[in-house]
């Protein structure tokens, strides 16, 4: 995560290209001449916020996604700060030494977690003794 800084011009971090404006104009115009950027995540996604207006609780916070529009790209970091759980987006350097780096959820995709018996993966499995034998009226 590589916060630019907030008070820098808003046009200096605008990589919004002619497809964008064409999929959807309306986060294109209001992220052009309403967002100020607030940051960049390593996936490249970015992160925008609006002053709240006269009798508005809390200010407009939004992303701008770098690839494919999948809210699981979002680190824990910038998501406190979406839900407006911080102020400011969290430092990236405040991992535990037990914490692993974030990933994406990968259901539904080739990289996803197969097990040996998974029909991908050829079916096949070694018996376990909780395999569950249909019964038969001719076993007695």
């Amino acid at each position: 995560m590589s916060t630019s800084n907030a008070t820098a011009p808003a046009r200096q971090a605008r990589p919004l290209g002619l497809g964008r404006l064409f999929r959807n104009p309306g986060l294109f115009f209001l992220t052009l001449f309403r967002g100020r950027f607030v940051g960049r995540d390593a996936l490249g996604n970015q992160y925008y916020e609006r002053p709240g207006r006269r009798g508005a609780r809390r200010t407009r916070r939004w992303v701008v996604y770098a690839g494919a529009p999948e809210a699981s790209t979002i680190g824990p970091e910038w998501h406190a700060w979406l839900h407006y759980l911080t102020d400011a987006p969290l430092p990236e350097g405040n991992a535990r030494p037990w914490q692993q780096p974030h990933q994406p959820n990968l259901t539904g995709t080739p990289q996803s977690y197969r097990p040996s018996g998974h029909d991908y993966m050829g079916g096949a499995r070694a018996k376990a003794s909780a395999d569950y034998e249909a019964w038969a009226p001719d076993q007695a």
